[in-house]
């Protein structure tokens, strides 16, 4: 009776040099994507700030020749808002990068797990966690710094998209209420409502995102009373 790969037996007795070659072929591949990863994410907010601070040259190239008549308004709406769309798709590729990176962090904890089976006497030498839940995924990108989660969460780049978007949001719903005839007070009050609306629309849809199960853990901290 003939087996097939996946049903055959696991090979005995591979050699720690071989366990450890195959663990560290996987370290460099989680690397490597992570390093590929955010790279294009680099490379996506580049070209939205070089496209919003165009924006801005063309309207100010068009005010000279134009003034700021209704033509002026149109074309600062329609800008405002192409913008907005372009950051938000932005944003969400870099809110999926982010949980991809998570991923790949805690993968990486893993395999630090298995070196210190092979060697529990490295433990000493390592600075980030060998632990595949919450609390070792936050060690390792603390790099074991006393920082907060909320420091680390309020510099990053999400909330940096966040704000630049925000700015953008503000400014189109001051723009479209300007359009419209509000008064100066109206058209301030929605221009900052706008802003904060967009802020805290994200802030929720954040905590959500990051709030859900993530995969489960195999090798969690341990209890430290």
């Amino acid at each position: 009776m003939t087996v097939s790969p996946s049903e055959a037996p696991p090979p005995q007795g591979v050699p720690d040099g071989v366990r450890a070659q195959i663990l560290a072929t996987e370290h460099w591949s989680l690397l490597a994507t992570r390093s590929m990863t955010w790279s294009e994410v680099m490379s996506r907010i580049t070209i939205h700030l070089t496209v919003s601070s165009a924006s801005l040259v063309v309207l100010a190239l068009f005010a000279q020749a134009s003034g700021f008549d209704t033509a002026f308004r149109v074309m600062a709406i329609g800008l405002a808002a192409a913008v907005l769309v372009m950051g938000t798709l932005t944003q969400i590729r870099v809110v999926n990068a982010s949980i991809d990176d998570a991923s790949t962090v805690l993968g990486m904890n893993r395999l630090r797990a298995a070196y210190l089976d092979l060697d529990p006497g490295i433990a000493p030498y390592l600075i980030t966690s060998a632990h595949d839940d919450q609390k070792g995924l936050m060690l390792t990108y603390l790099m074991g710094w006393p920082r907060s989660t909320l420091s680390h969460v309020a510099g990053s780049t999400s909330i940096f998209l966040t704000v630049v978007n925000a700015i953008v949001a503000g400014t189109l719903g001051a723009l479209v209420a300007d359009a419209a005839g509000a008064a100066s007070p109206a058209v301030a009050i929605i221009g900052v409502g706008c802003g904060l609306g967009y802020v805290a629309g994200q802030l929720v849809i954040g905590q959500r995102t990051f709030a859900s199960p993530r995969q489960e853990s195999r090798f969690p901290t341990p209890d430290v009373d």
